[in-house]
């Protein structure tokens, strides 16, 4: 029997490696191993119990104010002994986190062969976003399985000399966990509030975009809300102070603005379902949402996931107030503007991202 350990450590990264360790405790040619690094704590436990996903390894590694040197040399240090211990025939570790980037390197000292789910996403910068685009582009090195989601991440591979044969289409296992957290019948008080408006989900948080540009983002949107009577809008707020602080000091006093706690994903993903529109500098909505039929401006200058820009679901809009004003009115008063993004074919896969991804390891590690 092969050995398949998965190790990840934040919020996103569960939601998109949850559903891809219950399809591979399926198969009974292989061992499923779990460890979890706690990059994130509370937020990673949230989505842990909605998967029913129970860690073999826990490293814990979460402080308070933990910088990225903190992350780093805490979960190099901690890995070792999990992996000596274990001897697994290949890691699977997500995207772009420093979680992902340590562990892999990890792997490559004692040469332990790696797969990568979300492979080949590029913005070509390696300080936008940072630190993730340098993260991918480093494990990219050192896999031996490529998991790319999209034709064009293949494509990103193979300029950088990757080998074709490690490279695999899947789609992105994103689509897959919208099959366990969307509810026909759900309800929220939230929501309710804003039952009569046309519901607009804001996320903000990325290290990029702190003082001047997520000032300038949030002074768009209390523009259109000012000027919008029908629009509602619902901010679940990351925990970063620095966020807080901004948010308050812009957009506090809108009594149809609701600055909300973080959301658990199945939470998140029947706002997201309930909404209008997005308005987003993450990366995983920007898979999510087209699955929703929901358009996504998208608040960075650049983005590691062109396939949705290309195929019309997303718009990169950048953080200044009038560009970010113009596209969100643009949308809210054209229709058919927004029907095409809404209706866009989602370029990110049909759902059986964590089933390709599995057949493929019982495939290539039984050889």
């Amino acid at each position: 029997m092969k050995k398949v350990m998965l190790i990840f450590g934040t919020r996103p990264e569960a939601i998109k490696m949850c559903p891809l360790v219950n399809e591979l405790k399926t198969r009974k040619n292989l061992q499923t191993i779990v460890c979890v690094t706690g990059q994130h704590r509370e937020m990673l436990q949230q989505v842990l119990k909605i998967f029913d996903v129970v860690p073999d390894y826990n490293l814990d590694i979460m402080k308070d104010k933990q910088t990225l040197f903190d992350v780093t040399t805490s979960i190099l240090s901690k890995i070792k002994e999990v992996l000596e211990k274990e001897k697994p025939d290949v890691v699977l570790v997500h995207g772009d986190t420093s979680t992902t980037f340590v562990s892999a390197l990890a792997c490559y000292y004692l040469q332990i062969p790696v797969g990568h789910v979300e492979a080949g996403l590029r913005t070509g910068n390696i300080y936008s976003p940072f630190p993730e685009e340098f993260n991918r582009q480093a494990v990219s090195i050192i896999s031996k399985f490529n998991f790319a989601p999209t034709q064009m991440a293949k494509e990103n591979l193979l300029k950088e000399c990757r080998d074709e044969k490690t490279i695999y289409i899947t789609g992105n296992t994103a689509i897959d966990a919208l099959k366990t957290t969307i509810k026909k019948d759900y309800y929220n008080e939230h929501l309710q509030w804003a039952k009569d408006s046309r519901l607009i989900m804001l996320t903000a948080h990325r290290r990029e975009n702190l003082g001047e540009p997520m000032r300038n983002m949030f002074k768009a949107v209390k523009k259109i809300v000012e000027e919008f009577k029908d629009v509602k809008v619902i901010y679940p707020i990351h925990m970063n102070p620095v966020v807080r602080s901004i948010a308050n000091e812009v957009l506090g006093d809108m009594d149809r603005i609701k600055i909300i706690e973080p959301l658990e994903v199945v939470d998140f993903h029947n706002f997201l379902a309930q909404s209008y529109m997005i308005l987003t500098d993450s990366g995983g909505i920007q898979e999510e949402a087209p699955s929703l039929g929901k358009p996504v401006l998208v608040m960075r200058d650049t983005t590691e996931r062109p396939e949705g820009i290309k195929a019309g679901t997303l718009r990169l809009v950048g953080t200044d107030t009038k560009v970010i004003y113009d596209n969100f009115k643009q949308l809210l008063v054209d229709k058919n503007e927004y029907n095409k993004m809404s209706e866009a074919k989602n370029p990110y896969g049909d759902g059986t991202a964590c089933i390709q991804i599995a057949d493929i390891l019982e495939k290539n590690l039984g050889e």
